[in-house]
């Protein structure tokens, strides 16, 4: 299995493992993003448990986790016997004195199956473990759960934990590398299904194009991908009928509160709460125009599905799902192949913004990057530095034909209405007079003549695909 990327946590658990000092880490993230991984090159080369809970009853999840415990140690009285409670396993690797990790997979099926688990290991910790040479790991992939259950300030283990990481999707630039010798359109396409989810892009096959790996992993009635929402939603939230209205609301294009609400039916204070739960669960995001100084007040937030995975499903195979139980598979992949470039033109805007951080250095420190829009105006990136007067306008197109001087002249335009972020420039610096403007455009195909000379006469930045053209 092909393991990518992961430098920044291999770093943080490895700098933890330094010395013989007690840890209790907490790694915690989305479904399928790679933590099991993670953790097994971390352990790969050190004296490690690695325990794998499941949704079943708690004698039988002690039963596994004694073998597991007896394997390690070579007490054949262990796989047979078993130990009689968590807390006498917690002792007796305690009692060892060994320097080793105990890493836990799936924690919250052990807080399903005994409700008082957490208590137990906190008490654990605070009597025993903590003076102990152990490295344990708890990792989860219920968001909703970790966070309240074990990272909340009303859990048992509250205060205990010596570090945690939230282990995010990769980026675009990490997760296409599972396509390494495809072109940057194939890239993009998987991405926008995919996502940064490692686990996704394994099901696709390296031979296949991506409507092949479309038909065969995603439209197919019995594939894993196939029930894969539902299945997630399921697993996180208990009313997800309600969940599921919001997002094919939003998928349809209906981005205002008001507009999900009418479209649904869930009365407005409903809506918000099941919004802010999908936004805790990262499917979810509320965007407000970058230069809103205060982003929590404006009025001016859309909702959009950040989640590619979901974005794609609940656009394209959601409200298609009569045909696909059907086997109609040739009509949906096309219905999805004529709609496809306008989703893959807000796709190109996402990985945009990640090529913009990734090169903050060729333009300014930035105090933020993200889109714009005012009324019936729209920048597809914006970025600022309000104490050095400093602005970025980009504008992204993912098209056939090559970015002439039109999109630049029209970039321009636009960025004359825009305000330094917010106009909150403190008094005396650069930002309250005129901002130092940088124009950037993004082409997947390419430039014509007339923008390649007006680029060299006036400094423009120009990215064809994922890379910077020089002209």
């Amino acid at each position: 299995m092909a393991f990518i990327n992961r430098k920044e946590e291999l770093a943080f658990l490895n700098e933890k493992w330094k010395g013989t000092d007690p840890q209790l880490i907490v790694l915690w993230g989305k479904r399928r993003v790679g933590k099991t991984e993670l953790v097994k090159q971390f352990v790969r080369k050190r004296p490690h448990i690695y325990f794998l809970a499941e949704s079943t009853g708690e004698k039988e999840q002690l039963s596994r986790f004694s073998r597991a415990v007896g394997e390690f140690f070579s007490e054949p009285l262990l796989t047979t016997r078993g130990f009689s409670s968590w807390e006498e396993g917690l002792r007796y690797i305690r009692d060892k004195n060994q320097r080793l990790a105990l890493a836990i997979d799936e924690f919250p099926y052990l807080i399903i199956s005994n409700r008082g688990i957490a208590s137990v290991f906190q008490r654990a910790w605070d009597e025993y473990l903590a003076q102990a040479p152990i490295y344990l790991v708890l990792l989860g992939s219920s968001v909703g759960m970790m966070e309240t259950e074990v990272l909340g300030h009303k859990a048992p283990l509250y205060g205990r934990r010596t570090g945690q990481w939230k282990v995010r999707p990769l980026p675009f630039s990490q997760a296409s590398r599972f396509r390494e010798r495809r072109s940057f359109e194939d890239k993009v396409m998987h991405y926008s299904l995919a996502g940064g989810i490692p686990a996704y892009w394994l099901y696709f096959s390296p031979e296949k194009d991506f409507f092949d790996n479309l038909r065969d992993r995603l439209l197919k009635k019995g594939e894993v991908l196939y029930d894969e929402a539902e299945f997630l939603l399921r697993e996180e939230l208990r009313e997800p009928r309600y969940y599921f209205s919001l997002l094919q609301a939003i998928a349809q294009g209906k981005r205002k509160l008001s507009e999900i609400v009418n479209a649904t039916g869930i009365p407005h204070g409903t809506a918000n709460k099941y919004l802010l739960v999908l936004s805790d669960l990262d499917i979810v995001e509320r965007e407000i125009p970058v230069t809103e100084n205060k982003p929590t007040k404006s009025k001016k937030g859309l909702y959009r599905i950040k989640d590619e995975f979901f974005a794609f499903w609940f656009r394209f195979v959601f409200p298609r799902r009569g045909d696909l139980e059907m086997g109609r598979l040739q009509r949906v992949s096309g219905e999805i192949q004529k709609g496809l470039p306008q989703h893959l033109s807000l796709v190109y805007e996402s990985i945009a913004a990640e090529i913009l951080w990734d090169n903050a250095d060729r333009f300014f420190p930035f105090d933020a990057l993200g889109r714009w829009w005012d009324r019936n105006e729209e920048i597809d990136l914006v970025a600022f530095n309000r104490e050095q007067g400093k602005m970025l306008f980009a504008d992204v197109k993912w098209s056939e034909r090559l970015v002439g001087t039109d999109i630049y002249e029209g970039l321009k335009a636009q960025a004359a209405k825009v305000p330094m972020g917010g106009g909150g420039a403190a008094k005396g610096s650069r930002a309250e007079g005129e901002a130092e403007r940088h124009f950037v455009l993004f082409s997947k195909k390419g430039f014509t003549p007339a923008m390649l000379k007006a680029a060299r006469d006036e400094g423009v930045t120009l990215f064809k695909a994922d890379k910077p053209f020089f002209p």
